[in-house]
């Protein structure tokens, strides 16, 4: 089985990532640290994951999430995804929280470590992907509150 990390590069993600690599040194799980890249040079600009004057290019986003996974937790695996059946109705959280939880039934999870800026406020804001994504009976969940 493995443990999933949606990994975003906030404080939460980081603290997300140490506790499930700790977690797996009890389970002998592995830790997969998952970042969802739309494909949406606003919402990167938005989360500081480029700078304005930069071009946007998510590989090269996931390429430094890929560095900041291997400095924290070197025996985690990465994956980068992008959302492909984006919806012109859904909201790009949405479009993300959809990716998390078909990849957490891809690789077969059984837990998912929640550590994103919003989901460690509130369970349910409005742009919080911790409550879809912990609605989902398949695997636990693991809200981190405090990094």
């Amino acid at each position: 089985m493995t443990l999933l990390v949606p990994f975003d590069g906030s404080e939460l993600s980081e603290a997300a990532l140490e506790r499930a690599t700790e977690f797996a040194e009890f389970t002998g799980e592995d830790v997969l640290a998952l970042t969802v890249v739309p494909d949406q040079p606003e919402y990167a600009l938005s989360r500081n994951w480029v700078d304005a004057e930069e071009p946007f290019d998510p590989g090269a986003v996931a390429e430094r999430f890929r560095e900041r996974v291997a400095d924290i937790a070197p025996e985690a695996e990465f994956r980068y995804e992008v959302p492909e059946d984006v919806s012109s109705m859904a909201s790009i959280t949405t479009d993300v929280t959809r990716t998390i939880r078909a990849v957490a039934h891809d690789v077969g999870a059984s837990v998912v470590f929640i550590g994103s800026e919003n989901a460690g406020r509130v369970s349910s804001p409005v742009s919080s992907v911790g409550a879809p994504v912990s609605e989902d009976p398949g695997y636990d969940v693991y809200i981190i509150r405090h990094a």
